[in-house]
């Protein structure tokens, strides 16, 4: 039904291993995010002395952390979907399911390019006006690098979701 890694049983290819990178990459954030809060939480309550940032960190963080790891869970089939009907659709008419789901497909690739079209713009307002988090004299954080990462993330899970509807198609042409 859903596409998912190694399905082709072929090697993975560059862009696989980007959407497989980006996800490591975002898993050893959350690791360092973990460790970083725990440190917090231990440094006020023993020795009342607080990390500064750690709440201006968390926020850039988690929204970095689900742009990279956004595409392998649309890669691997995991994205969230309710797909029972969608089975049962497989079972009786597989040309239709297939056509449905790269419909589906095609959807979500029109919904990053939405994403997109409203991030770029604040993407390049975050570099020109040099915006950060924080307070100025205590903890500050630029904040396009995750702008960047969101742009990227669209992208890449743009690119998976074309992917996706293509195979779909090809699948629903030869059912």
């Amino acid at each position: 039904m859903s596409d998912k890694r190694g399905e082709s049983g072929a090697h993975p290819g560059a862009f696989d291993r980007l959407i497989a990178g980006m996800n490591a990459l975002g898993s050893v954030w959350i690791l360092l995010l973990v460790l970083m809060v725990t440190a917090d939480a231990l440094g006020r309550s023993f020795f009342s002395h607080p990390i500064a940032g750690v709440t201006e960190l968390t926020q850039v963080s988690i929204v970095g952390i689900v742009f990279l790891q956004l595409a392998d869970a649309i890669h691997t089939g995991r994205l969230t979907r309710a797909d029972s009907f969608l089975a049962l659709i497989h079972v009786l008419r597989p040309r239709v399911a297939n056509t449905l789901e790269g419909a589906f497909f095609v959807l979500g690739a029109v919904y990053m390019v939405l994403g997109l079209w409203g991030s770029v713009p604040l993407l390049r307002e975050a570099i020109d006006r040099k915006s950060y988090l924080g307070n100025e004299g205590v903890f500050t954080v630029v904040v396009w690098p995750v702008k960047a990462i969101i742009v990227i993330g669209l992208t890449v899970c743009l690119v998976e979701f074309l992917r996706l509807a293509v195979r779909a198609f090809r699948r629903a042409a030869n059912a």
